[in-house]
């Protein structure tokens, strides 16, 4: 078994990583004695004198190979693998998700499940609509150099507005359940906790954000955050608007129980810069031609070659399926 398998995810992710730019020429190992303690090279001589590929990870009679996870990594888009470069361990993890397919299907096939008639129509489709799409994805990938710079600063222009951040809260937050059709024991013992809140809250000092974990329903466990003014409930909204910076609300009766929040500070709203946004207005430009040049190549070659459907087969079939 290759020593990869024991390498951290980091460094293995790194080696993966520096084999996907350009060959680069391996210089002439120095000659050196012959030594029992010397590292086993990351490929060996197999059958016949050939070099057998790296083996980063295997289960049961099948191995993932180097190269195997370098068509992997080229498969990818843009967003995935800049966040594998950016985090290792999410190569760690895709192994270990492509081990799992393997043993699977090493089952599958142990039982020759895909030569049931059935499922090998089914195979055959998803095979069929695979290379329709690879192919259709092959012949509407927009050029490299679109969107350019005066495009983009144009559709940044006609949609300034989409790229406007509305204003936003950073709360602390108390909640205590009691739904409105709780029984009468749960309503009791909200209003007592509400009340022991409301209690502490208005003790000389009082730390609004101890008191929130000391005794809170919320899921976010009080603090949840920078919040958008859209994201706010209205009802809630209301309230954190008329407050001043540090203030604490009046405890807010609704459906679900209690809320009680802090204004801790706040952003104005602001439309982001060509600068911030030009990434995000590149793929979705890019994806918008792609989108538009497959609609274009289908179009064309319907025109060439006319369909047509028989609609009286069509309802007749129909019908015998629903007989």
């Amino acid at each position: 078994m290759s020593a990869a398998m024991s390498m951290p995810s980091e460094a293995l992710a790194q080696s993966l990583f520096d084999s996907f730019a350009a060959p680069k020429p391996k210089p002439k190992p120095a000659q050196q004695a012959p030594s029992a303690s010397k590292p086993k090279p990351a490929e060996s001589a197999g059958v016949n004198g050939k070099t057998s590929e790296e083996v980063v990870a295997h289960v049961g009679g099948s191995e993932i190979t180097a190269s195997q996870l370098r068509a992997y990594f080229a498969a990818l888009g843009a967003r995935e693998q800049a966040a594998i470069v950016k985090e290792p361990a999410l190569l760690s993890q895709a192994v270990r998700a492509l081990l799992n397919e393997r043993i699977v299907l090493q089952e599958a096939i142990a039982e020759k499940w895909d030569q049931q008639p059935h499922i090998a129509a089914q195979l055959e489709q998803v095979r069929e609509r695979a290379i329709v799409e690879l192919f259709l994805q092959s012949v509407s990938n927009p050029p490299a150099n679109f969107p350019s710079e005066d495009e983009l600063q144009k559709a940044y222009d006609a949609n300034r507005s989409a790229f406007v951040v509305p204003r936003q809260f950073q709360l602390g937050h108390i909640f205590v359940s009691a739904p409105k059709d709780a029984d009468r024991a749960t309503e009791e013992k909200a209003k007592k906790s509400l009340d022991e809140i409301e209690r502490k809250l208005k003790a000389a000092g009082a730390d609004f954000m101890a008191v929130a974990r000391a005794g809170n329903d919320a899921a976010d466990g009080g603090e949840p955050g920078w919040v958008a003014e859209g994201q706010i409930r209205p009802e809630i909204r209301t309230r954190v608007m008329g407050l001043a910076k540090g203030a604490v609300s009046e405890s807010i009766h609704l459906d679900d129980g209690w809320h009680i929040v802090k204004l801790i500070d706040t952003k104005a709203s602001y439309t982001r810069p060509l600068a911030e946004a030009r990434d995000q207005l590149a793929q979705q430009m890019r994806a918008e031609r792609a989108s538009a040049l497959r609609r274009a190549y289908v179009n064309e070659l319907l025109k060439r070659n006319p369909a047509a459907v028989n609609e009286i087969a069509l309802s007749n079939l129909l019908a015998s399926v629903h007989k």
